[in-house]
């Protein structure tokens, strides 16, 4: 491949239905979907919150590149908001306390709302960071972390990991357009930003821990924990690299011209009019030539 999984930024209009999936729907690793369900929550009222502030602020750009792309990144952001949301609806029935921890969301980001342009702009670009890095462990572990799912939440994850490394920069970019002299703070957003994800991570994580009744059997319930534990420092380890002097996301060390191969054979999927709403075992042994 000569170009970057950056380029050319797609919006797909996508709307799945995982009514029918359940909770914990990697076979493969049940402490991975828990986590990522528990994440999940915080990311669809963050993703508001990004449309919001970028909406807001992009009239001030003069660079025609950066507002296109910001125009597909507001679009991506907007169909992964919409279904994120709908799966909480489906995980606050299992789990009562996830509707509360979702409702504690909405309210943060609305605070947020509140802050000044710089503190936005720095937090859009400080979470920015672990969505993109997110994207890029969650695909190379994918036979790990999902080898044996649920077809449609595998569906759902694949779609929007491959996406988050596509706009991976934006948000970066977006930043530097008002801030570029000011690289400590957004250095420092990185920071606030991870702890944010991992508070309300953690917050949704503990119910579903609890709602599995993994505290009957403390191996499960000390596995799960480590898995949450192990995720957080493999997400803040893939960070180092962006807290140095000239790092740009598109140069980070595991985001190359080379590519994922499920993000390449997803993106040729989709564009021959495959189907990209569930992937069952048939369909991901076929992209992946297995």
């Amino acid at each position: 491949m000569t170009h970057h999984p950056m380029d050319n930024i797609p919006v797909r209009p996508l709307k799945f239905d995982a009514t029918h999936s359940e909770p914990v729907w990697s076979k493969s690793s049940p402490e991975f979907a828990m986590f990522i369900n528990a994440l999940g929550v915080d990311v669809p009222h963050f993703e508001r919150f990004l449309v919001r502030v970028m909406r807001e602020y992009r009239g001030e750009l003069s660079d025609p590149g950066l507002l296109q792309d910001v125009q597909a990144i507001i679009g991506q952001e907007s169909h992964h908001a919409f279904n994120f949301s709908k799966w909480t609806q489906h995980l606050a029935e299992k789990y009562p306390d996830v509707a509360r921890v979702d409702d504690a969301c909405s309210k943060t980001f609305t605070g947020m709302t509140q802050r000044s342009k710089k503190f936005q702009i720095g937090f859009v670009a400080g979470y920015e960071t672990f969505t993109f890095l997110g994207g890029l462990i969650i695909l190379q572990r994918y036979h790990e972390l999902m080898g044996e799912a649920d077809p449609v939440m595998r569906a759902i994850w694949v779609w929007h990991q491959v996406e988050e490394v596509e706009h991976g920069a934006v948000a970066f970019d977006f930043y530097n357009a008002f801030y570029r002299e000011d690289e400590w703070f957004r250095k420092f957003m990185v920071v606030r930003a991870f702890g944010h994800i991992l508070s309300e991570t953690f917050k949704a994580y503990a119910p579903m821990v609890r709602g599995e009744g993994l505290y009957k059997t403390p191996g499960k319930a000390l596995k799960a924990w480590g898995f949450f534990c192990r995720f957080g420092f493999d997400l803040a380890w893939s960070a180092l690299p962006v807290l140095k002097r000239g790092y740009h996301p598109r140069n980070h060390p595991i985001c190359t011209n080379a590519q994922n191969p499920i993000a390449l054979a997803w993106r040729e999927h989709h564009q021959n009019g495959g189907d990209v709403l569930s992937l069952n075992d048939s369909i991901m042994s076929a992209l992946l030539k297995t």
